[in-house]
């Protein structure tokens, strides 16, 4: 019987084995390809991908009139910046190309290249998510027209280094002293001489001006109407000059407009 137990011996015991897998994975996540670690190219591009498609959720409608190259420098070209998916990833937008304007039928294209670079990212605990450096480089082209919304579609990223970016062209706007100059005119008008003078203090050739005396009052409208830049101003009976509210919804194409129906005649 002794020598059945001592032929057969104890268990074979498993605890090296199960302390050296655990090694194993201990140096995996810590040194090299952690596992499950995704690409950080393929994540760049996806980076891209979506950064293109928000870009054009915010470009959006297109209700006034811009040239291609205002479009860009206004709202597109942007230095590198922290990508909206985060994770660390930077963006940085460059206009390659622009042409055309959003005025009447005509359309308007700024071709785009979305440079993104991904950081490393260990895994914070065995096994977990982690992925590699990387980085990508995508391009699209952006089409607007006046009254539609901005759409847009990838195409082949060009060789070599983006033009200088383009320069923003002045927005026609009423005059920052406007206020004042039209109350200066509205104080001393007649009248007779009142679309004279409110014209000689507004000579822009963008700048509407429309004017009516009515039952001892005086009123100007002074605006850009593509702009939907409107200044309105009163000179009651008693001679007070006041700014009369309306809803600026009234200024949009097929309304009212900056007109002195404004306050004459409101829409109801």
């Amino acid at each position: 019987m002794n020598r059945t137990r001592s032929a057969v011996g104890p268990k074979p015991r498993h605890r090296p084995v199960r302390w050296a897998l655990a090694v194993l994975l201990l140096a995996s996540a810590g040194c090299g390809r952690g596992i499950g670690e995704e690409s950080g190219d393929a994540l760049a591009r996806d980076t891209a991908a979506a950064e293109a498609k928000q870009l054009n959720t915010e470009l959006g409608h297109r209700n006034r009139a811009r040239d291609a190259g205002s479009i860009a420098a206004a709202e597109i070209v942007q230095e590198p910046k922290d990508a909206a998916s985060g994770g660390g990833a930077t963006v940085r937008r460059e206009a390659l190309a622009w042409s055309g304007r959003t005025a009447g039928n005509e359309r308007a294209t700024v071709d785009v290249r979305f440079v993104v670079t991904v950081p490393e990212q260990p895994p914070l605990s065995i096994g977990g998510a982690s992925n590699s450096a990387g980085e990508a480089t995508r391009c699209y082209r952006y089409e607007f027209e006046l009254y539609r919304y901005t759409t847009y579609h990838e195409i082949d990223c060009p060789s070599g280094p983006a033009p200088s970016p383009p320069t923003a062209a002045p927005v026609p706007r009423v005059p920052e002293d406007g206020q004042k100059r039209l109350t200066a005119v509205l104080r001393t008008a007649t009248p007779e001489t009142l679309a004279g003078a409110v014209r000689a203090a507004f000579p822009q050739d963008w700048i509407t001006v429309d004017t009516t005396a009515r039952d001892g009052a005086l009123v100007a409208a002074v605006g850009v109407p593509a702009e939907r830049d409107c200044l309105l101003l009163v000179r009651t009976p008693a001679g007070k000059i006041e700014a009369p509210g309306y809803d600026r919804i009234w200024l949009e194409p097929g309304e009212t407009g900056c007109r002195t129906a404004l306050y004459l005649a409101p829409p109801r």
